[in-house]
């Protein structure tokens, strides 16, 4: 097992892997910002060592500078939790190259999972089902015509080394491909320092469904279940749970089998997971693989037993897996909610400030993943997820009840979240009736919000 584990991330999820790593008796070392000093994980992690300014590019985002934080301390291992450097191939292979472990996949897992187009040929060559797409990239507007046109409007156009929800552009007719493939490949440009964009059929109201997966390094793959995560705005996930009221015991095992071959077929260790869109007659495409954990890994470990953060750990420093999804007393169900610092009647303007009235849910089937505390001045800086809510109850009507009564009980004063949203989902007869698609929260927003771009 390891000497100690620096954590290459901040907030919630950087307390999330300290806890796990308390629980497993190993010293953790926090790295914060200048803006972060006063968070939470660096007063609860054994060290923390400042790594530079606010700003990410200059800290969490600087690999000299933590790769230097983890010889300082003797950490022998890095946990990068999810973003920043979590899917940064240099960086594995830079803690590669100083004989430290990164926790997670594997370097040549991080360029196939970062690269759609060489992963979705990938899937092709194993069999696994693909949404239609362009060869490869696109680079010109008048071959994204001619390609359009057998794929079938409306198409995305996405950008190959894309991911959380950027660089997506959907045109429903040759005008907008004109107007949005060059916005596209600004974006992509600006967000992933390449312009490489590629081009896919766009299924209209479909579902998304996702598998968590485990892999050691003996190439033993086995999947712990799905997530549902259709409820988005703009690409980006805000309630999930697990299971999925949508998929039957076949579809789930039929896609569960797809899904351990997904990763089978990339040599793919750690944990991860891989993404699918459902469509109304339950046929279903893979995606991509996120080679990280994910945000919303907490109702999978709920509704399993699992700890997924101690599981990367122990699967990196050698661990085999002996069990698989059979083996698990997968019962009951889970609910996550993403509490953001944004006003959703204010098209979702961030809310930044000091926390001076804090009251945390609790009680039973409630659990609550958050760096927040009374006094806390939550950074302009960084992403404006503050907590991850979560309930349990044996079933799904159970479930909804508990997330009902745990947001009306979250209080952050005087900052603004999405919990009024939330409780309107809630309260809606067809999510509770589990009959929803990714359009779904739309009809929730100010109608500015739906023009806006």
């Amino acid at each position: 097992m390891f000497k100690k584990i620096l954590i290459a991330n901040r907030g919630e999820i950087a307390l999330r892997i300290i806890r796990a790593c308390r629980e497993l008796d190993i010293p953790s070392v926090a790295v914060y910002s200048e803006a972060d000093e006063t968070s939470l994980h660096v007063k609860q992690a054994d060290e923390a060592i400042c790594i530079g300014p606010a700003v990410s590019a200059k800290s969490y985002l600087n690999m000299e500078s933590i790769i230097s934080a983890a010889k300082k301390t003797k950490a022998d291992a890095i946990h990068p939790g999810y973003g920043y450097l979590a899917e940064v191939e240099a960086f594995a292979r830079m803690c590669e190259e100083n004989s430290i472990v990164f926790i997670g996949p594997t370097p040549a897992n991080l360029s196939l999972a970062g690269n759609k187009i060489a992963g979705k040929k990938r899937m092709q060559e194993a069999g696994v089902p693909v949404i239609p797409s362009s060869p490869g990239s696109v680079g010109k507007i008048e071959e994204a015509k001619k390609l359009c046109k057998e794929i079938g409007y409306p198409i995305m156009v996405k950008a190959s080394g894309g991911g959380g929800g950027r660089g997506i552009r959907v045109c429903h007719n040759e005008e907008e491909l004109c107007e949005e493939f060059p916005v596209a490949r600004m974006e992509a440009r600006a967000a992933f320092g390449n312009d490489d964009v590629y081009i896919e059929k766009y299924l209209t109201k479909p579902r998304h469904i996702e598998f968590q997966i485990l892999a050691d390094r003996s190439g033993h793959v086995i999947h712990l279940g799905e997530r549902e995560c259709t409820i988005q705005r703009r690409y980006q996930k805000l309630i999930e749970e697990s299971p999925s009221p949508r998929l039957t015991p076949e579809l789930r095992k039929e896609m569960g089998d797809v899904a351990v071959k997904a990763a089978t077929a990339m040599n793919y260790f750690n944990a991860g997971t891989v993404e699918f869109l459902l469509d109304k007659d339950s046929r279903f495409y893979f995606i991509e693989i996120n080679s990280r954990i994910q945000v919303e890994h907490p109702v999978t470990e709920i509704t399993t037993g699992i700890d997924l953060v101690k599981e990367q750990i122990m699967l990196s420093s050698g661990k085999t897996l002996d069990y698989c999804f059979d083996d698990l007393n997968k019962r009951g169900w889970a609910i996550e909610c993403r509490i953001n610092a944004e006003d959703p009647d204010r098209n979702f303007l961030p809310s930044p400030g000091t926390v001076k009235d804090y009251r945390p849910p609790g009680g039973f089937g409630v659990r609550l993943d958050t760096h927040l505390y009374q006094g806390y001045e939550l950074p302009i800086y960084y992403d404006s997820l503050i907590a991850k809510l979560i309930s349990y109850d044996l079933t799904r009507n159970g479930a909804i009840s508990v997330m009902k009564r745990a947001l009306k009980e979250f209080r952050v004063h005087p900052l603004k979240t999405t919990i009024p949203l939330y409780l309107q989902i809630m309260d809606d007869p067809l999510f509770i009736q589990g009959e929803f698609d990714t359009s779904f929260v739309e009809k929730f927003l100010p109608e500015e919000d739906e023009d806006d771009d």
